[in-house]
């Protein structure tokens, strides 16, 4: 099973930037999806970016034109560049790794606020 380690999050004030990784490690297939989510107190964690097959990807309406999502795939990791931040981003953010064979692993989260 593949074991997910995400780093990068932090206070910071609105219209700031944070770079979120996420790195993939153990023994894992193939891996199909890398995506973020968040998820704030009280609501359904909910998905922020995803990439498929390392090049197709997805956005939430919110984040769109501010974040992106990108992969190194020699170093299994993700990437979540987030800019022009606003107090509404501020969220635990999970990072997901869904293999060819249906498995599919979470990472612990790290916090990100954004003050206003």
């Amino acid at each position: 099973q593949v074991q997910l380690v995400e780093s990068g999050g932090g206070l910071v004030q609105a219209g700031e930037s944070l770079r979120l990784s996420c790195a993939a490690s153990g023994s894992f297939f193939s891996i199909y999806v890398m995506a973020w989510y968040r998820q704030v107190p009280g609501k359904q964690r909910e998905l922020v970016a995803r990439m498929i097959r390392g090049s197709n990807t997805n956005y939430a309406d919110s984040v769109k034109g501010r974040f992106t999502i990108s992969r190194d795939n020699a170093k299994n990791t993700v990437y979540l560049q987030m800019n022009s931040l606003k107090p509404e981003d501020t969220a635990v953010y999970y990072c997901n790794v869904a293999e060819t064979n249906g498995i599919s692993s979470w990472g612990r989260g790290t916090q990100v606020t954004v003050s206003s």
